[in-house]
């Protein structure tokens, strides 16, 4: 088979390739009905969710006037509160069934976004700790917890609803509809800020806030509907019947099964939820400090520096304690640990998509077509995504995934540095571009193999689990994004210097560390190990 295959020309590879792709889009496009109860929400989940990421930094500045330093704080507890509350709620997505957990995120998000948009419409005050802060940090802790759950239950619901044949494209499609509902949100927030920016100050951000408000109560709408009781039974039986199809044409032996039978035994959680609680304060302590609500006087930086220390011990001894009493806890695996947090540093980039970028086009591109329409570019990446992630689904459908993910992340990270050599719309553009194919090469596989090495019963927890390095990047890239943001792209001005090409190089070294850390570790990683 391997001898055949060597032989054949690459015309006859790339042919047959998009051979598969066919067959696999038109038995994806004849899928069940509450497949597309997942889909066509999640575009406009994607859309509301990358909105109010774009402009969420602009808000903070202008609507309740924090520096970029508090700007990239929000953003933290944003973007690393979603992956944060995904590893606690994952796994109640396997209890409350695919229909209860999406209407229920749903419902959670619509009140969040909500309360943010009344909050920024009516005047409360502005500033670090006012009326109005305090409305937004509510509304976003709403829409944390709600998109906590959202997403673990629409990738369990993928795995629930398609078969062998459909499963590739189902992962690709949701991480590529996404993409495309982020896309249509760089329009649709352009427009709905300039029509109303005289008609609610300062700048038309809250109407934008109250567009996407209406758009969740749709999708929340379409989920509950489309999803029906029946629709979800006809869909899961029809693909247990491929699924047991397939098994029949399969040599290998039937396993672990029996371990999923076994009893599980009562946890006592109160010693973890002590330290959960203990290093929580410690680290609202720390904050406190950096904003100065707290006043050590001379030493306060001695004081700081103490509390950060006890806040990292607390966080390890939480993990250790979360850890010592699940034996069968993935976070036990070494290899599976190390793949999901090398990927942290390449990471970043993406998050720099809502982190920098919106920031980076504003005020470098200042005044012009591009500095005006800011959203618009900001978000083309997702649009890229969505054109490209089932392409290259069906083309790289049977290639090894380390190999998948060492290609991928090396793409995605080395143009980065093109722009190191200032702004420059062209080489924006192939950034965007290149960037793009790196991540469609390594991210949807990388969702799919944690989804299928999942145990039955346990995908919702095994995503949430996943997600944990999310939570790290998004944390840690927000508490450093505005600091690179102020010191070398702040807004422009009479004396002001701008370096963007600086912060784009430390951005890009960064990132490299994740491919290059993926080749030293290859043979240890891939030896005795089916699913790499």
């Amino acid at each position: 088979m391997d001898k055949h295959q060597e032989k054949k020309g690459f015309s006859q590879v790339i042919m047959e390739s998009f051979k598969e792709l066919k067959e696999t889009m038109i038995a994806f496009i004849k899928a069940p009905r509450a497949l597309w109860g997942i889909n066509i929400p999640y575009v406009l989940e994607g859309l509301a969710y990358f909105g109010i990421l774009t402009i969420l930094g602009k808000f903070c500045s202008e609507n309740i006037q924090m520096s970029d330093v508090q700007a990239g704080w929000v953003y933290s507890m944003v973007t690393g509160g979603i992956t944060f509350a995904m590893v606690l709620l994952g796994g109640y997505t396997d209890k409350l069934g695919i229909r209860r957990s999406l209407t229920l995120a749903l419902g959670a998000m619509l009140v969040g976004r909500v309360i943010i948009a009344f909050a920024g419409t009516f005047p409360m005050g502005s500033g670090m700790l006012s009326p109005m802060f305090f409305l937004v940090v509510a509304g976003l802790l709403l829409m944390v917890t709600g998109y906590g759950l959202y997403q673990p239950a629409a990738y369990a619901g993928v795995k629930r609803y398609t078969g062998p044949k459909t499963a590739s494209m189902g992962y690709a499609v949701i991480y590529a509809l996404m993409n495309l509902g982020a896309f249509l949100s760089g329009f649709l927030g352009s427009f709905t800020r300039n029509l109303f920016k005289d008609i609610v100050p300062p700048n038309g951000l809250p109407a934008v806030f109250w567009l996407y408000s209406l758009i969740t109560a749709i999708a929340m709408t379409l989920c509950f509907v489309i999803i029906s009781k029946k629709a979800d039974i006809f869909a899961f039986n029809k693909a247990n019947e491929e699924k047991a199809a397939a098994k029949e044409k399969s040599d290998a032996p039937e396993e672990k099964k029996e371990g999923l039978k076994k009893e599980e035994k009562k946890i006592d959680n109160i010693p973890f939820m002590g330290l959960l609680i203990l290093t929580v304060s410690i680290f609202v302590v720390f904050i406190l400090e950096k904003i100065g609500k707290i006043d050590f006087e001379s030493r306060q930086v001695v004081f700081t520096n103490i509390t950060l220390f006890f806040g990292i011990l607390g966080f390890a001894l939480t993990i250790w304690e979360f850890l010592r009493k699940r034996p069968d806890h993935p976070f036990r695996d070494l290899r599976f640990v190390f793949f999901i947090f090398v990927l942290i540093p390449v990471q970043t980039l993406f998050a720099h998509n809502w982190l920098t970028i919106p920031y980076y086009l504003d005020r470098a591109f200042q005044g012009s077509f591009v500095g005006n329409y800011f959203e618009f570019f900001s978000n083309l990446n997702p649009i890229l995504i969505f054109v490209l992630t089932p392409i290259v689904a069906g083309l790289t459908a049977k290639a090894n995934v380390y190999k998948m993910m060492i290609i991928g992340t090396m793409v995605m990270a080395l143009p980065a540095f093109l722009l190191t050599a200032g702004p420059n719309l062209v080489l924006f553009l192939v950034y965007i571009l290149l960037m793009s194919i790196g991540e469609a090469m390594w991210q949807p596989r990388f969702l799919q193999w944690i989804a299928e090495i999942a145990p039955e019963g346990k995908t919702g927890a095994y995503m949430g689990i996943g997600q944990m390095p999310w939570f790290l990047t998004k944390v840690v890239t927000g508490l450093y994004s505005g600091l690179l943001i102020t010191e070398y792209c702040p807004i422009p001005g009479p004396e002001v210097v701008q370096q963007t090409g600086k912060m784009w190089f430390i951005h890009a070294l960064i990132a490299m560390v994740s491919p290059v850390a993926l080749i030293l570790a290859k043979k240890w990683m891939t030896s005795n190990n089916k699913n790499l």
